[in-house]
């Protein structure tokens, strides 16, 4: 079984990859995992500390190849307010409720949720399906989104 021996950004420069692997937001968090590659290699992620893979970033085999990392389209809420301080207030409602979000410019993602959507629209939001990519932001300690949290919190 290959095994990874380190992770490179996006535009590491390395060289070409020989296959990849595509993980949704959540899989992308990692320290120990086994991972099978959309060719079928399987290799062994052993970190010592957890990290966050990067989109079009690679991991490094023990054997020098490359496997490429992408990042899976997910089922995802846009939400948009109706001015800059409508979007803050927004965000605010969905951190309370640790909630993984991509907070941007004029818009914030987060995974379908219809509770949180209702509560949303009742705030007076804009909030339409979309299917892309994930890239919430991740906890100072750790991500209260991670499956088991939210069971602990309600």
């Amino acid at each position: 079984m290959l095994r990874a021996v380190s992770h490179l950004p996006a535009n590491h420069g390395q060289g070409k990859p020989v296959d990849s692997i595509t993980l949704a937001h959540d899989e992308r968090r990692l320290r120990r995992k086994l991972l099978r590659a959309k060719g079928g290699l399987e290799v062994m992620v052993d970190f010592p500390q957890t990290i966050t893979l990067d989109h079009h970033g690679a991991l490094l085999l023990d054997d020098n190849r490359l496997i490429e990392i992408v990042a899976a389209s997910e089922d995802l809420f846009e939400i948009r307010g109706k001015n800059p301080a409508h979007l803050v207030r927004l965000a605010w409602h969905i951190g309370n409720r640790h909630t993984s979000a991509q907070l941007e410019d004029k818009r914030i993602l987060i995974k379908r949720d219809h509770v949180l959507k209702t509560m949303l629209e009742g705030l007076g939001a804009r909030v339409t399906n979309v299917t892309e990519p994930f890239f919430a932001e991740h906890g100072a300690y750790h991500s209260h989104g991670e499956p088991g949290h939210a069971l602990l919190a309600r």
